[in-house]
């Protein structure tokens, strides 16, 4: 096999493939990428078993195929200058990239030895724009769990309804919520259903979907989930499991109805948070009329506090937080101003934005 392509062509489809694969691999050859010459063009897949990524770059091009190690390759098209031309050739278990007065010889592996994610009879299919798919993932995959032993918080619930999309993620502490309408431009007798994907899935899918309004192709099967978004195609498996009732989770009749400007918020949760206990984050809200003071200590009895005027008139309470929970919460929003909401010191408050109740965090207090 042997192909020419300009770095700059190779780069960007290049980066997406080696995203995914791990720097220790059980398997040898999960630590290469799949490369497929076709036409004038070559197709590179990576995976890692759970999530494969399938993308195409323009080249000219012999016919043939082989692998190569993706992160080795990666750095040296990185370290080639921009607008250089790269030419590849392989030959039994060797391969030589060459550019300019560089030469590279890599070692690959048998193609026959490469996996495939095998995927189809997808039962759902739905369209949406790129930048929506994308946002939904965004305000709710910091949530997510890490390396919990309930193993369905380790990535975000999809749940698909006939006239709305909604992601939930969950560490068991903080949950986030968030949600759009579908119409016909969507996709027709749109099957309701309920999947979970991991963690690692959810991340490369936020990473490589576009801030544009060209579709994105979601299909779904009993242990699948493929997205295909331009010239790259994303599938996963999903995890097996049972999510929980998020909605018993979502607190209702909040008294205390708090809206503060966003920026100022932030800043002050962040500035107080400097003295708080590294380990638990915690910070203490001292809420009364018109104000509300923000405080925090930690083991060697240092000490901050700010007060910030609120529009409040109802009656004090005392309650604790992780600030990092809090302060992820309002950055995901986008608005000017939040809502707080809370009902005593033991129960979980609320954030969203004014008047949009299809994104929502919840948030348990901690006890300081």
């Amino acid at each position: 096999m042997k192909i020419s392509i300009q770095r700059d062509d190779l780069i960007k489809p290049l980066t997406y493939v080696a995203g995914i694969v791990e720097k220790r691999q059980t398997l040898p050859i999960l630590s290469n990428i799949l490369i497929k010459c076709k036409e004038d063009k070559i197709e590179l897949t990576g995976t890692d078993l759970e999530v494969e990524i399938i993308t195409t770059a323009v080249c000219e091009n012999d016919t043939g195929e082989t692998t190569l190690p993706a992160r080795k390759l990666l750095d040296i098209c990185r370290s080639l200058p921009s607008g250089s031309k790269i030419t590849i050739e392989a030959n039994d278990d060797k391969a030589v990239v060459k550019s300019g007065r560089s030469r590279f010889s890599l070692m690959t592996m048998q193609v026959a030895d490469f996996p495939n994610l095998e995927a189809s009879n997808w039962e759902t299919e739905l369209s949406l724009d790129q930048i929506e798919f994308k946002g939904l993932l965004d305000r709710t995959q910091f949530c997510m769990a890490q390396q919990d032993v309930r193993y369905y918080l380790n990535g975000l619930l999809l749940e698909i309804e006939k006239d709305s999309i909604k992601t939930v993620a969950t560490d068991g502490h903080r949950m986030a919520i968030s949600e759009i309408a579908l119409n016909e431009k969507n996709g027709k007798n749109i099957s309701a259903r309920q999947i979970i994907i991991p963690r690692k899935g959810v991340i490369e899918l936020s990473r490589f979907l576009g801030d544009s309004d060209t579709t994105a192709t979601i299909q779904i099967n009993p242990n699948h989930i493929r997205v295909t978004a331009g010239e790259i195609c994303f599938t996963s498996k999903l995890i097996d499991g049972r999510f929980p009732d998020y909605n018993k989770v979502i607190p209702s009749n909040q008294s205390k109805i708090i809206s503060l400007e966003k920026e100022a918020f932030k800043e002050s949760l962040q500035r107080t948070a400097i003295l708080s206990n590294e380990k638990y984050r915690g910070i203490r809200f001292e809420i009364k009329p018109k104000v509300m003071k923000v405080s925090a200590h930690n083991p060697e009895q240092e000490e901050a506090q700010e007060e910030i005027p609120i529009d409040y008139e109802g009656e004090e309470m005392e309650i604790g937080f992780n600030s990092n929970y809090i302060v992820d919460a309002v950055s995901a929003l986008q608005t000017k101003e939040v809502e707080f909401a809370l009902s005593d010191a033991n129960s979980s408050s609320t954030i969203c934005s004014p008047g949009d109740k299809q994104t929502k965090y919840v948030v348990m207090p901690m006890r300081l």
